[in-house]
């Protein structure tokens, strides 16, 4: 991942994480989301469970914090390190599993009546817009990455009803989402930039979004300047060429004695290339005493060459 692309997905986790849901029914589809993609229920015996939240930044630790908070739970943020090649720092949240809890957790439609896990919550937590764009919002929190450098936006979950549930949600808000299994995961994800932004828009991430656009214009303007360069150093090429056998051949001609044998058209627009190496053909017509055109310097000049090659 490149320093930009990693830098706008840590701006729009941030830009996410900043928002705080004043519906309930909001908080209840954010929380939803967040354990449907980074949520584990443990069971710890005699019927008691505690549950988990593993998620990657500080921002979204606190946000998930301050979530639960607003819906009445307590929490504790715990720190470890990854036992990966780059040794990332990850945030756990931990819940006890009691009553209040467990009640919550069933209206989110994490887990059903009888406390057992659910793949995907029912449609009725993602009902309303709103409560789309919150469970989206969420679940870019969760286990949401963006890569800019080939378009691609993922959203994990554990299971693949949950990435087929947050494809629907994503296609009631007029956003295409696929949807993919990975060893021990599965994944809903868009590659076109259209759907990017369509679903960062619906999270809320407008800053992202706008972001998105800009770096969109400054590549097509980028690429139209290149296209540009490209074709005026191909025309700088033809034409030096050009002129370079030009030369060559008005050189042929004078060597073999021709060049006097040749009509007055000829003769001069052969003279003014031996004077004149690196001048364009307009300026060479410019400069002919027998009337011609930038066309009528290019017909002369060719034949010149012809003549040579004959």
């Amino acid at each position: 991942m490149t320093v930009q692309t990693a830098t706008l997905a840590a701006d729009a986790r941030a830009e996410l994480a900043a928002i705080a849901p004043e519906r309930a029914c909001d908080r209840l589809a954010e929380l939803s989301a967040l354990f449907h993609c980074a949520g584990s229920l443990h069971l710890r015996g005699r019927g008691a469970v505690s549950l988990h939240l593993d998620v990657a930044s500080s921002a979204v630790a606190r946000r998930a914090f301050a979530l639960l908070r607003a819906l009445g739970l307590e929490s504790e943020i715990r720190t470890y390190e990854r036992r990966a090649f780059d040794r990332a720092t990850r945030f756990q949240l931990h819940l006890a599993g009691d009553e209040p809890t467990l009640a919550l957790l069933v209206d989110a439609g994490v887990v059903d009546r009888l406390h057992r896990p659910l793949s995907r919550p029912p449609r009725r937590v993602a009902a309303r817009a709103c409560c789309r764009g919150a469970y989206l919002r969420g679940a870019f929190l969760a286990g949401g990455s963006l890569s800019v450098r080939s378009p691609q936006l993922e959203l994990r979950t554990a299971a693949a009803e949950g990435a087929e549930f947050l494809q629907e949600v994503a296609r009631d808000g007029g956003v295409e989402l696929a949807v993919a299994e990975r060893k021990g995961h599965a994944l809903a994800y868009t590659k076109s930039w259209e759907g990017i932004e369509g679903l960062l828009g619906a999270a809320g991430a407008t800053d992202a979004v706008l972001a998105l656009e800009e770096r969109a214009v400054v590549a097509v303007a980028r690429a139209q300047a290149n296209r540009l360069a490209n074709a005026d150093h191909a025309n700088l090429v033809r034409t030096s060429r050009a002129a370079q056998e030009q030369l060559e051949a008005a050189r042929m001609l004078r060597a073999d004695g021709a060049l006097e044998r040749l009509d007055d058209r000829l003769r001069e627009a052969a003279e003014l290339r031996l004077r004149h190496p690196t001048l364009s053909l307009a300026e060479l017509a410019a400069r002919a005493e027998q009337p011609a055109t930038k066309a009528g310097m290019h017909r002369r000049l060719r034949r010149l060459v012809q003549l040579a090659q004959s």
